[in-house]
């Protein structure tokens, strides 16, 4: 079991991954945007962030150079960007991460970039100059 932090902006989407990640035993709290997202880290780390790009209020890359920035912790945290933005690889490497799936994906596909991620647990490198703007 995990513990998850699930941010999306798609309300569908996180009501559908949620449930199913808890079915398969993970703790699952959920933010509709970066902004929430920072609140619930600051309540407590998870075991790994899964960050959509495009957001409201605070976009995904955006979230994630604040974890880093502001460090506590939060900076050693994996990050996998879930999203279906073009060049998802490039924005995943310009914030350091090495995990990330396009949109749209398998639920089996999200459980093996899941595994992987929980298996290897690498937080992001330092992120490029620039990473808070897709």
């Amino acid at each position: 079991m995990a513990d998850l932090l699930l941010v999306d902006d798609d309300h569908d989407v996180t009501e559908v991954l949620a449930e199913f990640l808890q079915a398969e035993g993970h703790l699952v709290r959920v933010a509709e945007n970066g902004e929430e997202g920072i609140k619930l880290l600051n309540e407590r780390l998870p075991d790994l962030v899964l960050l959509d790009v495009e957001m409201p209020v605070l976009n995904g890359p955006a979230m994630a150079y604040r974890m880093f920035v502001e460090n506590l912790g939060r900076e050693r945290v994996p990050i996998l960007f879930m999203s279906g933005v073009p060049d998802l690889h490039r924005v995943a490497a310009r914030v350091g991460t090495r995990y990330y799936l396009t949109k749209p994906f398998s639920l089996d596909a999200l459980l093996k970039s899941l595994d992987k991620a929980l298996h290897e647990r690498a937080a992001p490198t330092y992120p490029e100059r620039g990473a808070s703007s897709v």
